[in-house]
């Protein structure tokens, strides 16, 4: 009789056990690497779509701002960027005394954003379930689940609200006019594309002031007298052009980065895709979070100061090209001097000037530099994907030079619209970091990047 109660009690016991509800592994559940697939899915989907290199990075600023807005209530260290950012306000909250999983709330919104923004949603429709199954492997209760997808949702949805009052859709079809005074912008072989995104000054910005505030200086007066200075611009692109190294060559086709590259076969015209350069930094922005271990919150915080800095910066440079809408090398040397002679590089379907890796470069390493320091070493494996062999850096800085004097490497672009697009690009950076508070103050980015 008693061998059968110390039975009976231990399978009551037993049962009792099983019935517990599942502890979630909270390590899977913080897990950043999701989000960078995550960010790594929706890049490969615009490169899918073709996006052009400003349309991306406003894709990549509303996505990983939901991702941020959802999951910084999560970080009492870290704060909101309603109030901050242009017209962003009232957010939606969590409901008090609640609990919810961040993270997964943070990947609802930046795919419900991403998915919106983007042609093939139905690729990320693919994506997603499998995404939300790893949170539900591991453990994570049904309504605790339940409730973050919702949370996600709604701000994703707010986002999204927001980002239909930035001026976007009210540009869509607006018709350019090419001007046919010397020295201004024609369209460029192969394909004499259209210009390209001729009025995203129209674009609200996230935070600047307005898309005029950092000018550059004004470019030379185009003028192909041999004494003049324009005509001295011209031959510096077209003497590099003609004298390349193998490693000039290497580092214009690595910071390429151009979604329009055209190709003729005989009378068949094709295109190859690749990554925007802002895509590029998105992927430096990874390449750095992930050497430095960040965690999620961090994770996401660099994907959106970096995105911010790039959007903000595409809107500042388009400004100005379309101001000035200066010619390109292509079409003065084809002119005035060598009708035979090619770029390394294909001509972006757009004016010269100034230089946008130059400025958009600089404004991400900027970004990266405040969060993780100056001297950050790290390999750049972007392009391994499009065929070419990763690059070693000794700085965020160091990479921004050589994408911007790539640009000369290429035959796209003069000296003046190198050295002034890093300006303008440095000014759109510093005002980036130094305006947007995501640590509140007894925490400051600074301070943790030099930390660590």
């Amino acid at each position: 009789m008693r061998l059968f109660k110390f039975i009976l009690v231990a399978l009551v016991l037993l049962v009792g056990v099983s019935c517990q509800k599942k502890k979630a592994d909270e390590a899977t559940l913080a897990n950043p690497d999701v989000m960078h697939t995550t960010v790594r899915k929706l890049t490969d989907v615009m490169v899918h779509d073709i996006f052009s290199p400003p349309v991306a990075s406003r894709i990549y600023a509303y996505a990983n701002i939901a991702a941020y807005e959802a999951l910084v209530p999560g970080h009492p260290d870290y704060q909101s960027l309603a109030g901050q950012l242009k017209n962003l306000k009232n957010l939606p909250q969590p409901a008090p005394n609640q609990e919810y999983c961040y993270p997964l709330a943070s990947l609802r919104a930046f795919l419900t954003v991403g998915r919106t923004l983007t042609f093939s949603g139905d690729k990320i429709d693919e994506f997603e379930p499998l995404v939300y199954q790893k949170y539900k492997e591991a453990g994570l209760n049904e309504e605790v689940y339940n409730r973050s997808m919702a949370f996600g949702e709604a701000v994703g949805k707010t986002i999204l609200e927001w980002a239909n009052e930035d001026g976007y859709r009210q540009t869509r079809g607006q018709r350019y006019t090419v001007v046919t005074d010397p020295g201004k912008w024609q369209p460029t072989p192969p394909a004499y594309m259209d210009a390209v995104e001729p009025f995203w000054y129209k674009i609200r910005p996230f935070a600047l002031d307005s898309c005029s505030q950092f000018k550059p200086a004004v470019p030379s007066k185009f003028d192909v007298s041999k004494n003049s200075d324009f005509y001295k611009e011209v031959m510096q692109v077209y003497d590099a052009g003609i004298n390349l190294t193998e490693e000039q060559r290497a580092i214009a086709s690595f910071w390429d980065c151009n979604p329009f590259v055209m190709h003729n076969t005989g009378h068949v015209m094709y295109a190859t895709k690749k990554i925007s350069p802002g895509g590029h930094w998105v992927n430096i922005a990874a390449v750095a979070a992930k050497k430095s271990k960040a965690d999620f919150m961090k994770t996401v915080e660099t994907y959106t100061l970096v995105s911010v800095a790039v959007a903000d910066g595409f809107i500042s440079c388009w400004d100005e090209k379309y101001r000035s809408a200066l010619i390109r090398p292509e079409t003065v040397i084809n002119t005035y001097i060598d009708k035979d002679w090619v770029p390394l590089l294909q001509t972006p379907p757009f004016p010269e000037y100034p230089s946008g890796h130059s400025v958009i470069s600089t404004a991400a390493a900027v970004a990266l530099t405040e969060l993780y320091g100056d001297n950050f070493a790290y390999t750049d494996s972007t392009e391994i994907v499009f065929g070419l062999p990763p690059r070693q850096f000794k700085s965020f800085h160091q990479a921004a030079e050589e994408a911007a004097v790539s640009r000369l490497y290429g035959g796209i672009h003069y000296i003046p619209s190198i050295t002034n697009g890093q300006t303008e690009g440095r000014q759109v950076g510093e005002l980036v970091v130094n305006k947007i508070k995501t640590r509140k103050a007894d925490n400051t980015r600074k301070e943790i990047a030099r930390a660590e």
